[in-house]
């Protein structure tokens, strides 16, 4: 009998760092059994739908396992020594910097830590950047020039202390679930919590909503303006601490009162009802245990930075600060940006929270790191950095763990940009993705289940991410990639590293370095784990920085101490902006980007767990009823969206929970899964000056109809190469492959293709093996390819998208052999008579249809949602879905 292995790791997706009991069942095969962690303090057992689901994206599926120079197979030594060669001659030719790196908040703290210490310590440039610059950069700016350094104030616990929250752009039921959950089960105890909901669409947040203030895009600085100005006109505001432990408070309260001068007029420049407005001000005033959470709806604006210090001003008014139940709580978007923002990871940051642009600081990492070389100026913030690429400023990149190509704003020009540099390396655990299909070199690196090492989540949590599995193929770990580079460049001594807990030792111990009153006190302080061993590095439970001798800080700035260099918060006045690019004649309306519940980036991950893509199966654009019908845009069509940089294809969601004028659309499609589903090629590149942070959430379009001629459902065991379809959407199911395809051309003859694309070999295209109903004149054409083996694949066509909705027959994939009920109803897309038939997916966690739903709700009078949990066990899970389930009550 062998002996269970559980261990104890973090999950790998969003800020919350929820911690992950994993049982080992078979480490060969990498089967593992996933479940929350009951001890880790960020989620007390608690998973959300993607967490749940990571058993099911371990595999090798799609996984780079060999290191590969200009597409053939390569071992390591000529890989390695190709981007030292490539890298030390641009170095010679051009400088340093010529040479760029832009890694991820995926990457653990050790990687991260290697990365910044080679280019900003040794190479001599700031180059490097990060995806956590599209995500955190603003509100990284705001706590600095607010508290003089980038540090959250708060943490988990809070958010349960509260009597009141505001989410401002924040759809934290959907993008940080597990810390929602907290929020719900808060307002569960204490009814009397006040939740409000600051977002221009009405989103799953706002299912526990006691207001919802829709906000004109982009007008959040000033709503949070006209309450500070309200604040000091009721007398709100803590004289004794604004006295005592700030400064700038006058000339903030002139510059708002001149932006926002009352209820009225902050009301109708955001386009609220006063009324409602001064709800919030009345509630914001009265309540002292306030915490106001702000996440990207905020910080990715041309003037995110000032949103996030429009916020925290109305923080320090009202002291409400480094206590229990209270402060700005900024949510972060990666499971590790707070480590790389710990180790410099930005562009203009230096090691250990120090700054580049401060001698004494750059001095003293140089003295540390043993380097003459330090950089001592920033470098290019992550839109800056491609805009070098592409003027041939950058001669080599090296890409770690993201994919810009998809996920960066005008990403047709980062493509472009990339096509058209010197030498482009690609560090990842994923072989093909948009960036990867542009690299010269690619390097394996370790998967989430195969890392070792530390990441700190968005309370400020550390938290150790240990290995499940040994490393794939010839996988290897970031930092190691990182060393071996560092040690081809002449850097061996100082890049001589053997595990993960040495790398961490040295960060911890630079963060400790001459951090004492003598030299200025900083705040992010190691110092009680810069000696920690390697079996207690092991052995590391969670805590938060700063960690000293007693342990870990559960809030900071309490005692009004501040690391500015009077000691005292400063007060930003704050001059509200709109977006740089408004909507015009030509671009009428204003997109809105974001995540959808169950997927996570660019699905690399996700997208190979089958329960993750039955929620939402391709790219979709939300629009306003009146907006719709204004544009005879049919549900369920689909539209052509365009900006002045790019375009794309989406499916036409209509939702009255969609601010008229505004569009959304969901980030995660690529040019790997999709056609046109690259939410980034639409995005305009505008960038909040300081930060550095693109305009994501503002972008003016248009949309119209495009002219499909036809529409298709496609369901296949095999992976099919479908480029001759316009439009074209793969996500991956349980045992097959499921296609949404449409074309603008008539004149297909389907029952050729079909037999020429589906059969895997000639005896499979025999008749015996085919099931074929075709209408000529309607456009109708239906077929499936039924084997020994089961059912291999089955096509339905129509001249509109009304199509069967396949989830029935994605249930005959398990099957070895089709009933003659089955083969007869297959191509009807229904099942036969006395089969359950559960429509599409509602619940994730337990795989409960729409159509299960209702008919319980039916036929059991169920009431709310705690009856159809109980009946079903639908929302009893991570109760995403919750707000959904709550519709079907209602009709």
């Amino acid at each position: 009998m062998s002996l269970t292995t559980i261990v104890k790791t973090t999950c790998p997706y969003c800020g919350v760092g929820c911690g992950i009991s994993a049982e080992i069942e078979d480490a060969a095969g990498h089967r593992v059994r996933i479940a929350g962690d009951p001890e880790h303090p960020a989620n007390f057992g608690r998973l959300c739908s993607k967490g749940a689901a990571l058993a099911d994206t371990v595999s090798l599926e799609n996984r780079l396992l060999h290191p590969r120079i200009g597409g053939a197979r390569a071992d390591w030594d000529s890989a390695l020594d190709l981007v030292a060669e490539r890298f030390r001659a641009a170095i010679a030719e051009h400088g340093p910097d010529s040479v760029a790196f832009y890694v991820s908040g995926q990457l653990l703290t050790e990687d991260y830590y290697v990365a910044n210490k080679l280019m900003k310590g040794f190479i001599g440039s700031a180059n490097i950047d990060t995806n956590s610059r599209l995500c955190m950069s603003s509100a990284v700016v705001g706590y600095k020039r607010a508290f003089g350094a980038d540090a959250v104030p708060c943490n988990y616990e809070d958010l349960e202390l509260a009597d009141l929250i505001v989410l401002v752009g924040s759809n934290a039921a959907w993008c940080h679930p597990v810390a929602f959950q907290r929020i719900r089960k808060a307002k569960e105890r204490n009814p009397a919590l006040k939740i409000v909901v600051v977002d221009p669409r009405r989103t799953a947040s706002c299912d526990i909503a006691d207001l919802h203030l829709p906000i004109q895009p982009g007008m959040d600085a000033l709503l949070f303006d006209g309450l500070l100005g309200h604040l000091a006109a009721v007398a709100a505001t803590d004289a004794a601490y604004i006295t005592a432990y700030t400064e700038g408070f006058e000339a903030a309260l002139a510059q708002a009162r001149s932006a926002a001068p009352d209820i009225a007029a902050t009301a109708a420049a955001c386009g609220l009802a006063a009324a409602e407005v001064g709800l919030l001000f009345d509630w914001f005033a009265a309540t002292e245990k306030t915490v106001t959470v702000y996440s990207q709806g905020i910080n990715q604006s041309s003037s995110g930075s000032d949103k996030c210090n429009a916020i925290i001003n109305c923080h320090l008014a009202t002291g409400r600060i480094g206590r229990p139940g209270m402060g700005p709580f900024s949510f972060t978007g990666q499971p590790n940006a707070m480590g790389g923002r710990e180790v410099g990871g930005l562009a203009n940051m230096l090691a250990a929270h120090m700054d580049l642009d401060n001698p004494v600081h750059v001095d003293r990492v140089g003295r540390f790191w043993g380097s003459q070389r330090v950089a001592d100026r920033q470098g290019l913030k992550a839109l800056e950095l491609f805009d070098a690429v592409a003027a041939g400023k950058i001669k080599a990149i090296w890409i770690v763990a993201t994919n810009p190509v998809a996920s960066m704003p005008d990403a047709d020009r980062v493509r472009q940009a990339l096509q058209a540099c010197d030498f482009v390396v690609v560090s990842d655990c994923i072989a093909d993705t948009d960036t990867t299909r542009l690299a010269h070199v690619l390097l394996p690196a370790t998967g989430w289940s195969e890392k070792d090492g530390s990441v700190t989540n968005l309370e400020r949590r550390i938290s150790r991410q240990r290995a499940l599995f040994a490393p794939s193929g010839e996988a290897r770990h970031d930092w190691w990639i990182f060393s071996q580079v560092a040690q081809r460049l002449g850097f061996g001594e100082a890049f001589a590293y053997r595990s993960s807990a040495e790398i961490f030792r040295e960060h911890a111990a630079l963060s400790a370095f001459e951090n004492d009153a003598g030299h200025g006190r900083r705040d992010f302080d190691l110092s009680g784990l810069a000696d920690l061993s390697d079996p207690a590095y092991s052995d590391l439970q969670p805590l938060q920085w700063p960690v000293n001798a007693a342990g870990g800080t559960a809030r900071l700035f309490g005692d009004g101490r501040f690391f500015t260099a009077n000691g005292k918060a400063h007060f930003v006045p704050v001059s509200p902006r709109p977006p740089r690019h408004v909507p015009d004649a030509n671009y009428p309306f204003t997109l809105n980007t974001g995540r959808l519940r169950d997927q996570w980036h660019t699905m690399t991950r996700t997208g190979l767990a089958a329960k993750l893509n039955t929620h939402q199966v391709e790219p979709c654009v939300e629009i306003h009823p009146d907006d719709a019908a204004c544009l005879q845009l049919p549900a369920g069509a689909i539209a052509k969206l365009t900006s002045r940089w790019g375009a794309m294809l989406a499916k036409i969601a209509i939702s009255a929970e969609q601010r008229p004028g505004s569009l959304f659309v969901p980030m995660h499609w690529t040019g790997v899964n999709s056609s046109h589903g690259r939410m980034g090629a639409l995005v305009n590149p505008v960038v909040d000056p300081l930060s550095g942070q693109p305009e994501s959430k503002q972008t003016p379009v248009a949309i119209e109809a495009w002219p499909a001629r036809w529409h298709a459902v496609l369901l296949s065991r095999q992976a099919l190469p479908l480029s001759d379809c316009e439009y074209r959407v793969e996500m991956r199911g349980d045992g097959f492959y499921r296609y949404q395809l449409a074309g603008g051309h008539t004149g297909r003859d389907w029952r050729t293709w079909s037999r020429h694309r589906l059969a895997a070999n000639a005896a499979e295209r025999l008749d015996r093996h085919w099931l074929e109903y075709s209408d000529p004149p309607s456009g109708d054409f239906r077929t499936a390819l039924i084997t020994e083996a089961g059912l291999q694949a089955c096509l339905f066509v129509g001249a509109g998208p009304e199509l069967p909705e396949p989830g029935w027959i994605a249930t005959l994939f398990g099957k070895t052999a089709l009933s003659r009920g089955e083969r007869l109803s297959l191509l009807s897309g229904a099942p036969p008579a006395g089969e359950a038939d559960i429509g599409r997916i509602v619940c994730s966690c337990f795989n409960v249809g729409e159509k299960t739903i209702r008919q319980a709700v039916r036929d059991r009078k169920l009431g709310n949602v705690a009856e159809i949990g109980a009946c079903l066990g639908a929302g009893t899970g991570c109760g995403s879905c919750l707000p959904e389930l709550k519709v079907f009550l209602a009709t």
